[in-house]
């Protein structure tokens, strides 16, 4: 299994967004959309491709005048490489707030760091991304990545969907200090986050064969962790 991945989508769930579904305007895309700016925040496209964005938690950070989710949906959309599409986001890296960004394409899986801009081609392992770089270890993480690995030997989407509900929270002795306070940091703390208007949105099971076989399964929820919907596709 070239890849097996269990990811959710943290936003508010004021802002408007669709399933995990194709893209009508573009053959061969599969991903959910965001319709307040019209990206996402993972999806798969032709020949293999794959792509997923986290946000960099830092509340003093300037904001960028462009949307972090047209760096995915550009990826899934176009049939450059890569390293070619990694130079041109490199230079025009400013223009977002702080990103982080997983591609797949050709047998490759890269991680690439709005802060470090460095691509980073991803080695045969176990990893876990939040909202810092690349396996910091929040307890969240390393929680998560722990659960992952200790279903790589049978992967099977309801294992990471349930992986991925856990609600509990870390305690505020292991909290990270992102700036956001101890009470917003212990809500971000849990692998799946549940409040009135700010929560996990999404959860997905994602699991490559050998063969290229794709199969995405999606759960989405809205307040307090209410359950929405189930996409579950194989491709």
């Amino acid at each position: 299994m070239p890849l097996v991945l269990a990811a959710n989508r943290d936003e508010f769930y004021a802002r408007p967004s669709l399933a995990l579904g194709q893209w009508p305007e573009a053959e061969g895309v599969y991903a959910g959309r965001d319709l307040e700016a019209g990206g996402t925040w993972l999806g798969l496209g032709p020949d293999g491709r794959f792509a997923a964005l986290t946000n960099i938690r830092d509340p003093g950070q300037a904001l960028g005048r462009r949307s972090r989710g047209e760096l995915v949906a550009r990826f899934l959309t176009s049939t450059v490489s890569i390293d070619e599409y990694v130079d041109d986001i490199g230079s025009r890296a400013a223009e977002y707030s702080g990103f982080n960004l997983l591609l797949g394409a050709a047998g490759r899986l890269c991680y690439f760091n709005q802060r470090d801009r460095r691509l980073q081609e991803l080695a045969t392992g176990v990893y876990g991304l939040s909202n810092a770089g690349l396996d910091t270890p929040w307890p969240k993480l390393v929680k998560a990545r722990e659960g992952l690995a200790a279903q790589l030997d049978d992967p099977d989407p309801e294992g990471l969907l349930a992986l991925l509900k856990d609600p509990d929270r870390a305690a505020d002795a292991l909290l990270p200090d992102t700036g956001v306070g101890l009470a917003t940091e212990s809500l971000l703390s849990s692998v799946f986050i549940a409040s009135p208007t700010y929560g996990t949105r999404a959860s997905t099971a994602l699991i490559v064969g050998a063969d290229g076989a794709r199969r995405i399964v999606e759960r989405s929820f809205g307040p307090y962790g209410g359950a929405l919907g189930e996409v579950d596709l194989t491709l």
